[in-house]
């Protein structure tokens, strides 16, 4: 038997009979890409019609592609076009191949009224599901804590406190470092454009109220969000890709109640002290450029923060913290459990996770600058 692939009809009576020999490979693409349009442009009104394949010799993923290809071509409305003499080597290949299902070409360059509902109705839906997902969650996530408080021995402290460690203390340094650069930097524009009215010293005023209520919280979050909430979806991701999630579950373990929730419990312990610390770090910042480049004495810059600020102010700030944490850890173990089998899964629920946590950082903001507006705070 020759080894070159061929394709010739043979006489069946009214039906259409067509006989593949050969080999059906890759190395073949050119010579089988044309016998099989030459092929496809027999369809007519035959009552039947079929392909004999029990004399090829080879088959890989290509020819079995190009044969099913040339049965979807010949297929007529009520007359399907059937493959015969398939053998047992290469049927789950042509089994395969089959379940594929070819899908419309769709014209990006024509803009139509329908398409643009359907795009906003698909991206209504996806908001819809990513909220449901958030839910559940957070109803997932409240469950397993009351499970814990239940039984506390199943609490998993040192899950906790190593998470503890990578969340807080090894965030610390690039933490204080950003928040006194952008304290110094809000310091040193205020002086400037105050100055022109002959009232630097009113930049105490602003730094200590900006940083305790609003820029000190919402830069560690923004910061804790980029660097740990990525952080969490990368590590259940590639747990979700190694099947070890299934692996726990399996073995009778919650996901959530073993990976979720001590990383929420150290997320939520950790943001308080980062924006504390970042606080703190940015008010130095910002009183070391008022004295260096303001002239306003360190003994001056005290005084007047402590009559410019109260309490309410470091309350306001901190409240938000354990809040904006939880959102954080929400969104990156959701993104993170929704990783499928593949690398660019996993990168884009990486990048959504960082994302989608940003967003609902500043929205959390809002939502608290108008509450606490409303209660008079």
């Amino acid at each position: 038997m020759s080894s070159d692939p061929k394709l010739e009809r043979i006489a069946k009576g009214n039906a259409l009979a067509l006989c593949a020999t050969g080999t059906w490979t890759a190395s073949f693409a050119p010579v089988l890409e044309r016998m099989v349009a030459d092929a496809e442009k027999l369809a007519g009104g035959q009552q039947s019609i079929f392909i004999d394949v029990s004399e090829v010799a080879k088959l890989d993923t290509f020819g079995a592609w190009l044969i099913e290809r040339l049965r979807r071509s010949l297929t007529n409305g009520p007359v399907e076009a059937q493959i015969a003499g398939l053998s047992a080597n290469y049927s789950s290949l042509v089994d395969e191949v089959r379940r594929v299902r070819a899908t419309a070409v769709v014209d990006s360059g024509t803009v139509t009224i329908t398409g643009m509902l359907e795009q906003i109705g698909r991206t209504v839906a996806g908001i819809g599901g990513t909220v449901a997902g958030l839910v559940d969650m957070l109803g997932a996530v409240l469950a397993a804590g009351f499970r814990v408080l239940i039984h506390p021995r199943s609490f998993r402290l040192t899950s906790t406190v190593h998470h503890m460690e990578q969340v807080c203390w090894r965030a610390v340094p690039i933490i204080v470092l950003i928040t006194f650069l952008i304290g110094c930097i809000i310091a040193q524009q205020g002086i400037f454009h105050f100055r022109r009215f002959g009232a630097d010293i009113f930049v105490v005023d602003m730094l200590g109220v900006l940083v305790l209520r609003e820029i000190g919280v919402l830069l560690v979050a923004i910061m804790v969000a980029g660097r740990s909430g990525s952080a969490y979806t990368a590590e259940l991701g590639s747990m979700k890709m190694r099947e070890e999630i299934d692996a726990l579950r399996t073995m009778g373990f919650d996901p959530i109640e073993v990976l979720v929730l001590p990383r929420m419990m150290a997320l939520v312990l950790a943001l308080p002290i980062l924006a504390f610390l970042g606080a703190m770090a940015a008010l130095y910042g910002g009183g070391l450029v008022a004295w260096l480049y303001g002239g306003v004495e360190p003994e001056a810059f005290l005084l007047r923060l402590r009559d410019a600020i109260s309490i309410d102010h470091f309350i306001v700030g901190i409240v938000k913290a354990p809040v904006m944490a939880a959102v954080i850890g929400i969104v990156a173990c959701v993104e993170g459990l929704a990783v499928q089998g593949s690398a660019e899964s996993l990168g884009q629920h990486t990048t959504a996770s960082v994302v989608k946590g940003i967003f609902f950082v500043i929205v959390m903001d809002g939502v608290f600058a108008i509450f606490f507006a409303s209660i008079g705070m």
